[in-house]
């Protein structure tokens, strides 16, 4: 395996383990999952996060609920995986890589009804490894879309954690520079911290040092500064949900970049799977965002930042009209505007994409 990919999912007989995401990286930790609600915790907790990620999870979780499953028939396991599907789904609404997972699951179990309990839980098995193994395939493919936007010498801008520590190994909007990175091109990448969570300086640091990727870490509100200086040459941000007109859901701050970066004709690339576009939603209004703890605004690391009483806020997410993406980055190709119908090109029929 290439020695700069980390496994983040993965399975052992009757749990799903994760790379704990939140000891990053100063620790390498495992947690072990049993149950689908310990899932649901180490989703909702930032153990894995990342939208494909989740999904990988997710759809383990649904194999989890499947193998534990005290249902006589198939009929009562269907019902225990419908329940697993609304504990998972609600760890964290924003991302609809969960929902996309834990439905093409409950399918793939519905398909198979006529059996046995154990070989429906054996099938389910088997599909959460093919979702695994499917997402490797899928972001190296994003990343040989995303390489042949970038000019060597170039100079990105990226947000986040969109690498392999998102996915279960290679990464969506680290992909493209990844991919350049071992075609030879030179690239320097400008890391922003992003707060409150520290995504950027935390986890895209340590995945483009492993990497041997050129890079500098900068705090949030410096990109403005490099954008004015002329240093930087592209943005590439990853996606939690990108809906039917192109408007994107991902982590706060994303708007303001794409804000700035329009203010300096500067490119804004967005990468993400089709597994992360939904077509039933027709405008980024639509989307739920995700409200977390305040208190991940006024802490750091155990230590408060704040006077006693401060009131904070904290949605995880923000979205970004799609008239400042310049395009949007796939397995399946580059997408550009316009977005409503040329995204419908690259999503093939499934759970999440029906419309």
């Amino acid at each position: 395996m290439d020695e700069a990919v980390v496994r983040t999912v993965w399975w052992e007989p009757g749990a799903v383990c994760l790379l704990d995401q939140t000891k990053l990286p100063k620790e390498r930790a495992t947690v072990r999952c049993a149950s689908v609600a310990e899932v649901a915790d180490a989703i909702r907790g930032m153990i894995v996060r990342g939208a494909p990620a989740i999904g990988v999870a997710a759809a383990y979780g649904m194999a989890l609920a499947a193998q534990k499953s005290a249902a006589t028939d198939t009929v009562g396991l269907l019902d225990e995986l419908a329940a697993a599907k609304g504990t998972l789904d609600a760890a964290r609404p924003t991302a609809v890589n969960l929902s996309w997972a834990t439905s093409r699951m409950l399918e793939v179990a519905r398909e198979h009804a006529d059996g046995t309990v154990e070989a429906a839980a054996a099938r389910l098995l088997a599909e959460a490894h093919a979702v695994l193994e499917e997402d490797d395939v899928v972001c190296r493919a994003i990343g040989e879309h995303g390489a042949a936007l970038l000019e060597s010498g170039a100079r990105v801008l990226t947000h986040c954690n969109a690498g392999g520590l998102a996915t279960a190994g290679y990464g969506t909007a680290l992909a493209p520079i990844k991919t350049a990175h071992e075609r030879g091109k030179r690239l320097h990448v400008l890391v922003d911290e992003t707060r409150p969570f520290m995504q950027g300086s935390r986890l895209t640091a340590w995945e483009l040092q492993r990497a041997g990727v050129d890079q500098t870490l900068i705090t949030d509100n410096m990109a403005g500064h490099f954008m004015q200086r002329g240093e930087v040459d592209c943005v590439i941000v990853g996606a939690d949900r990108v809906v039917a007109n192109g408007d994107v859901a991902n982590k706060i701050g994303t708007y303001t970049l794409a804000v700035l970066a329009r203010a300096h004709s500067i490119p804004f690339y967005v990468a993400a799977p089709t597994s992360t576009i939904d077509l039933d939603l027709s405008s980024g209004g639509e989307i739920p965002i995700e409200q977390r703890d305040p208190e991940e605004v006024t802490s750091l690391a155990g230590h408060s930042l704040t006077p006693d009483g401060v009131r904070a806020a904290h949605p995880a997410f923000d979205v970004t009209p799609h008239r400042l993406v310049t395009a949007i980055i796939t397995e399946n190709g580059v997408v550009e505007p316009p977005f409503e119908t040329d995204l419908r090109r690259v999503v093939r029929p499934g759970p999440a994409h029906q419309s």
